[in-house]
């Protein structure tokens, strides 16, 4: 007689990241890249009892030096240090551009890093298929050697110098939904052919960058993949990006790991925005990532949040795709 092992019916475990270190970058008033953009969001993750079953809440430290600089020269890394640390009360602005910044900006940039990272380990480690991170500040506009628009430190780009150094993780994807073009993760992978960088966003609109022949450059070429969606854009016009032109360059790519930049400033209704995706749509393409994740890359999936400047919007957006996650496992 054999016997026949009980399926396991335990929940799908999916990491959180968030530490509220990440409130104290401050921004000024009226700023939209606030500690309030979050705040509802970790409250509801924390007190719903739909979701609460399936969600762990990892501890994490900040990044170190040397992982920043996986992607970040030591001079950038050191300024933004220096330029946040002499500040007291009062915000400020970055040297190398319009990224403001306060005192204690540095160290929450770290612990962003930090938390982003250890949603790479949970997967990595086999603890969970997916994690999220609910980290600020975002990072999809930082370069090697400049912070812009609201970021310091590129955190998905990190992630997956990460992934490869320490995991030897040979293809990434990078999925990048922001409203805005991620010109700083495109720029730092432009010529690299082990990290797929896919964005689909609104133009014309800042920063100006991701035009669909912007293709990559040198062994890059072909490895970065820009879909422009004019004002008024919606769910029809994203899911058909993903589906024409995303999933066939993955059947040739074949992504080990998934970095999705999830911004929620494409979501109707934010302050600065002008793309018009619902709850439903960020449903449909996480139901789509996870098919590609499924068919390549052992499920593995790890959002971090960009933008969004609507907290009800990130809060019901979050949501859609937890529960998008959850049925489809």
């Amino acid at each position: 007689m054999h016997l026949i092992a009980e399926p396991d019916r335990s929940p799908l475990k999916i990491a959180v990241l968030y530490d509220n270190e990440f409130l104290l970058h401050h921004t000024g008033p009226h700023h939209p890249e606030n500690a309030d953009r979050i705040s509802s969001t970790i409250n509801f993750l924390k007190n719903d009892s739909k979701l609460k079953p399936n969600l762990i809440w990892p501890t994490f430290s900040y990044a170190s030096i040397d992982v920043i600089n996986l992607v970040h020269s030591k001079e950038y890394i050191h300024l933004v240090k220096q330029e946040s640390e002499k500040l007291t009360d009062n915000t400020s602005t970055l040297s190398t551009g319009d990224t403001v910044i306060s005192k204690q900006s540095y160290q929450v940039a770290r612990k962003s890093v930090g938390a982003v990272n250890e949603g790479v380990d949970q997967i990595m480690r086999g603890k969970v298929s997916i994690a999220f991170a609910f980290s600020r500040p975002p990072g999809h506009h930082a370069t090697k050697d400049r912070g812009m628009g609201f970021c310091i430190f590129n955190n998905v780009a990190i992630a997956a110098k990460y992934l490869q150094k320490k995991y030897g993780i040979n293809r990434v994807l990078i999925v990048d939904f922001d409203v805005h073009h991620g010109n700083g993760t495109q720029d730092i992978f432009y010529s690299d052919n082990s990290v797929f960088y896919f964005s689909i966003h609104q133009h014309p609109f800042y920063p100006g960058t991701g035009r669909p022949n912007e293709k990559g450059s040198g062994e890059g070429y072909g490895y970065t993949l820009n879909i422009d969606l004019p004002k008024g854009a919606g769910d029809e016009e994203f899911i058909h990006g993903l589906k024409s032109q995303l999933v066939p360059a993955m059947d040739n790519f074949k992504p080990e790991f998934i970095l999705v930049s999830a911004g929620f400033d494409a979501h109707e209704n934010d302050l600065l925005g002008q793309l018009k995706y619902s709850n439903n749509g960020y449903k449909k393409a996480t139901d789509i990532l996870s098919t590609i994740a499924k068919k390549y890359a052992s499920n593995r999936i790890l959002f971090v949040l960009e933008g969004g400047y609507e907290p009800t919007n990130i809060k019901e957006a979050s949501e859609s795709i937890l529960n998008a996650i959850i049925s489809k496992n």
